[in-house]
């Protein structure tokens, strides 16, 4: 039987990154992934295509309504879905080559196969039939999540879809009704938009990525609304039927009035869930809450010592950059060292166009919170970077505290808000003020000159706004 160190059940990026830290740290480590290839939903049917799909469509977006500003002519643009599909599968195939290449380069032991627990210490492993146990001093749990649903709807899979099936269809919507105006939605949403498709977003809450800032929300919702993306918020969806190639979606509106929705897709967006099937929790008595989390303490153990769970199977913002966090963090937990993770200052994007991208405190947060505080924002338009490329849409919002100056929260929609937000992550994990950013030179001409002048306007001193 092969003993390990520590094995990771899981290979996203919560699961492969641990492994990688463990190996690192001198720890024997296997790794187990339940599909032929590793990376988990965020390289395989997530992060990774869904933002190659974006960038393509940005493209084509580009070459039908910008190009020509530009002085570039050309004629007679199309789009070619077949080939946009394939280059979308080459990238993740690439870089799920590259998880490969980092296993071999640390050295990491994979197992390609489903793993449960026969005990605390040993882990079943069982591929087209076979079982093998090997033997685990430490197990981390890195098994991710899977779409989540209503409960009266069906997923057909062919025209009630999820993101997984949208991102690999055959052809181009005429008209596909999104269910949730969260980050998955609004992405599939903007593609197939861009492609030609009338896209119909229905919203349970009062406002789309109803999570983030309200600034945040009323512009996106405002720039999409422009590109010609539908949206009812405050809709509760209360039937889903399929007829042929019609799907046909009913929603009671504010006022508890039905509203009917046709189209030939139906994207289901509601957010996703833990993935903890069959993984034999129960042989070993991991807890698990009523949402399906498994329960962990401040340092992503479980309530048995030699076992770790960490990404979207624990509490937490589902981010593959969390998990990644939380996998360096348990490695370097097991091996004796004191990490820790400021879950305050893990951002969150939104890869439309324009991206929105925040960390930290809402300024909904703070009020409730009864935080005194202080606002600087400044317009992207104001921007010589962004009259150059066009990209006038969208502002920086800063929230610093009234008598500390330290800042609170960052808020920015605009071009390359999900680069920019990591001046802000920077910035406070080593509580800088505003004015510690207003007296930073930043490169002229750029999008980050939003940042400065935002924190200037915090005292109203921006120079160009």
């Amino acid at each position: 039987m092969s003993t390990y160190d520590v094995t990771v059940i899981g290979s996203g990026p919560g699961g492969y990154v641990a492994a990688i830290r463990c190996a690192q740290l001198g720890l024997k480590t296997a790794i187990i992934e339940k599909y032929n290839t590793l990376g988990g939903t965020c390289l395989n049917v997530g992060c990774i295509p869904s933002k190659a799909l974006l960038d393509s469509s940005h493209h084509y977006h580009d070459a039908i309504h910008h190009f020509e500003k530009h002085g570039i002519d050309a004629k007679e643009v199309t789009v070619n879905f077949k080939q946009m599909i394939d280059r979308k599968n080459e990238v993740v195939s690439q870089t799920c080559a590259g998880i490969d290449f980092l296993m071999d380069k640390n050295k990491i032991t994979v197992y390609n196969g489903f793993g449960s627990f026969k005990d605390a210490t040993h882990i079943n492993i069982t591929s087209e039939g076979k079982t093998e146990t090997i033997e685990s001093k430490h197990t981390i749990i890195a098994t991710g999540s899977k779409p989540s649903s209503l409960p009266f709807i069906k997923l057909d899979k062919k025209r009630v879809i999820t993101s997984t099936e949208a991102l690999s269809l055959t052809e181009t919507p005429k008209h596909l009704v999104v269910i949730g105006g969260g980050v998955i939605g609004l992405e599939l949403g903007q593609v197939y938009n861009r492609l030609g498709s009338q896209v119909s977003v229905i919203e349970y809450m009062p406002k789309i990525i109803p999570t983030m800032d309200g600034m945040l929300s009323k512009e996106l919702q405002k720039s999409l609304k422009k590109q010609g993306i539908k949206f009812f918020t405050g809709h509760k969806v209360t039937s889903v039927t399929t007829k042929g190639n019609e799907v046909t979606v009913i929603a009671d509106n504010k006022k508890g009035v039905p509203v009917e929705f046709k189209g030939d897709y139906c994207l289901v967006s509601v957010g996703r869930k833990p993935y903890t099937d069959k993984l034999g929790l129960e042989n070993v008595g991991v807890k698990v809450t009523e949402r399906g989390q498994i329960e962990t303490n401040e340092h992503l153990q479980t309530n048995i010592s030699n076992i770790y769970a960490i990404g979207d199977v624990v509490e937490g913002a589902m981010l593959a950059h969390k998990a990644s966090e939380e996998g360096e963090c348990v490695a370097e937990i097991i091996a004796g060292q004191k990490p820790h993770i400021d879950y305050n200052l893990i951002p969150g994007v939104v890869y439309t166009w324009p991206e929105v991208a925040a960390v930290g405190k809402t300024e909904e947060q703070l009020k409730e919170e009864g935080v005194n505080y202080k606002v600087g924002s400044f317009p992207m338009r104001a921007l010589g970077r962004a009259r150059a490329s066009m990209d006038l849409e969208g502002q920086v919002k800063v929230l610093a505290h009234a008598e500390t100056d330290e800042i609170l929260g960052m808020h920015i929609i605009g071009a390359r808000a999900a680069d920019m937000i990591a001046e802000a992550v920077i910035a406070m994990e080593f509580r800088a003020s505003s004015e510690d950013i207003a007296r930073s030179s930043h490169a002229h001409p750029t999008f980050t000159e939003a940042i400065k002048e935002a924190c200037m306007a915090v005292d109203g001193r921006a120079i160009h706004s």
